[in-house]
C-alpha cells in the first residue's frame, strides 16, 4: 500500500526534529455548493532541522516517533531531500 504524501506549510519549528505542517483541503459543500476550506496540523519528524516557518513542505506517513508524530519530511518547496537517517555523517 502506497504512504500517503500531503503538501503544506511549516507553522511551526520550535521542536528539536519537529514541524508542524498545516495541510489545507479544498472539497465543495454537498448542501450549499460552495467551496469550502477545511485545515488540519500535522506533526512531522524533521532529522536535519533544515525546515523553516512559511516554507511549503511534503510529508509522508511513516511509523510512529512519538505519541503525535507519525509523517516525515520528504523534501521542501526547493526540492532539497531531507537528509536520510542512515547516511554517513561527515566529520
Amino acid at each position: 500500500m502506497p504512504k500517503r504524501v500531503l503538501q503544506g506549510v511549516v507553522v511551526s519549528d520550535k521542536t528539536d526534529k519537529t514541524i508542524v505542517v498545516k495541510v489545507e483541503r479544498r472539497f465543495t459543500h454537498p448542501v450549499m455548493k460552495k467551496t469550502v476550506r477545511r485545515s488540519k496540523n500535522y506533526h512531522a519528524h524533521d532529522e536535519a532541522n533544515t525546515a523553516k516557518i512559511g516554507q511549503t513542505v511534503f510529508i509522508e506517513e511513516s511509523r510512529p516517533f512519538s505519541k503525535t508524530k507519525t509523517w516525515k519530511l520528504v523534501e521542501d518547496q526547493a526540492g532539497s531531500q531531507a537528509a536520510p537517517s542512515d547516511a554517513p555523517v561527515a566529520a
